[in-house]
């Protein structure tokens, strides 16, 4: 089996075509995000990993994605494949993740013991609030 994508999305349909086929549609795919609050926190970006399985390929695997930050593993989620030959998968992978600090952590993401695809994503500081809109203090 071999991964086709791996990407950091908000939401996910899915929905049948003419010919039997199903469509993915992804919505609010991201490879950085601003933290809700400071740091330290946690965070549970939601991957999805789209797979394929060759015609002479066997129909089951393991998927092993390994979240690590300054090359040090923070989160790990393993769960098995079962694609039929010649067809296409997909997995949600969703692990929490304890931050200390705002940096990148990468997705270390292998099926088998086979290539590993790294998916980065980026926590950046919080943004501030806008300011309340409206008249200021009365200066009379």
């Amino acid at each position: 089996m071999d991964i086709l994508a791996a990407l950091f999305f908000e939401g996910l349909e899915l929905r049948p075509a003419p010919g039997g086929i199903t469509k993915i549609d992804l919505t609010g795919i991201h490879f950085s995000m601003a933290a809700p609050t400071p740091v330290p926190l946690t965070v549970a970006p939601h991957l999805m990993v789209l797979m394929h399985c060759p015609e002479d390929a066997s129909p089951t695997a393991a998927l092993e994605v390994i979240f690590t930050k300054d090359g040090e593993r923070v989160a790990r989620n393993a769960q098995p494949l079962q694609v039929e030959p010649g067809r296409f998968g997909y997995r949600l992978v969703r692990a929490e993740i304890e931050v200390a600090d705002y940096g990148t952590i990468e997705a270390h993401c292998r099926i088998d013991q086979g290539p590993v695809t790294v998916v980065p994503f980026t926590l950046l500081p919080p943004v501030p609030a806008d300011p309340p809109s409206g008249p200021g203090p009365d200066a009379s």
